[in-house]
């Protein structure tokens, strides 16, 4: 007899029995705080806590949406105060969602800095992007490195 191969598969949460979506509620509400235990998370969803910990590690989320409308960009920033906050501020001004951003030390008078975002509602172009991004003081340089 082969040893069983763990696989994932997608399936249409229409299909899929109760319990499982009401376990993956308990989830959302304990990684959001919106429930301090996972006691309290299934008291409100309506579900046993062995049911909870009989799904909990096999049962994920599958949201297209989170691998969509992702791009890194690198830039050279000055080294002057207020030139990260004011991409940052353009980034929230795009209606992006930064994802990670990773800023290096100081040479010479500038920083590089890579940040990835996502489009939250419709997708800005990389050109425009780009654009509006060196049309901040400060920017010396800005390239997007993936994406679109």
């Amino acid at each position: 007899m082969a040893d069983k191969v763990e696989k994932l598969v997608i399936v249409s949460s229409e299909v899929l029995p109760d319990i499982v979506l009401k376990v993956l509620d308990a989830k959302r509400m304990r990684a959001r705080g919106e429930a301090l235990t996972s006691s309290e998370a299934c008291r409100k969803v309506g579900i046993s806590r062995s049911a909870y910990y009989k799904y909990k590690d096999s049962v994920f989320n599958y949201e297209e949406q989170l691998t969509n409308n992702i791009i890194s960009v690198y830039c050279i920033l000055r080294d002057e105060k207020g030139v990260l906050s004011s991409i940052i501020s353009k980034l929230y001004e795009l209606n992006t969602n930064i994802l990670t951003i990773n800023q290096n030390i100081p040479i010479d008078s500038v920083a590089t800095v890579t940040f990835s975002v996502r489009f939250e509602h419709e997708v800005l172009g990389t050109a425009k992007l780009r654009d509006e991004l060196s049309k901040v003081k400060g920017v010396v340089d800005v390239k997007i490195i993936s994406g679109e």
